[in-house]
């Protein structure tokens, strides 16, 4: 993984573990440990979406960037309707607390999605990328007048 990548992945995922955490512990304070382990199960889940998503536009960048612009639409749509399907599937669940696992899926995805924009906000990504190889001079092909 490139260094800006890894360091994009690195502001986002922090910042949504943090906020993964306090969902737990206010979660846990209000439902219990069962709160606890649903805001825990919730902000795991949101992490392990967004960070996937995150490595298939960034291959898809690289790969295909073409259809960058699509891939991005359509993965954060896939995603967010993911989110919804598990919030589905789970919500009458005894293992942990639905309203709880809701909540720090919820917390943990509007974190991730601000910390991405930041973190691209804040990237110094080369519009053009440098040659080194060849130095100021471009090269002439054809004659010259």
């Amino acid at each position: 993984m490139p260094s800006n990548d890894a360091r994009n992945l690195l502001q986002t995922a922090v910042p949504t573990a943090a906020a993964g955490a306090i969902a737990v512990a206010v979660s846990a304070g209000v439902a219990g440990g069962k709160g606890a382990i649903g805001a825990a199960v919730g902000a795991v889940l949101a992490i392990l979406f967004m960070g996937i998503g995150l490595y298939v536009l960034q291959w898809t960048a690289k790969s295909l960037p073409h259809l960058f612009q699509a891939m991005g639409l359509m993965l954060y749509v896939a995603q967010l309707l993911l989110l919804v399907i598990f919030m589905g599937l789970f919500k009458d669940t005894s293992l942990f607390n639905p309203r709880a696992f809701a909540a720090g899926l919820v917390v943990s995805t509007l974190v991730w999605m601000v910390a991405q924009a930041r973190a691209h906000m804040k990237a110094k990504i080369f519009y053009v990328e440098p040659d080194s190889e060849h130095g100021d001079r471009p090269t002439t092909t054809g004659s010259r007048p």
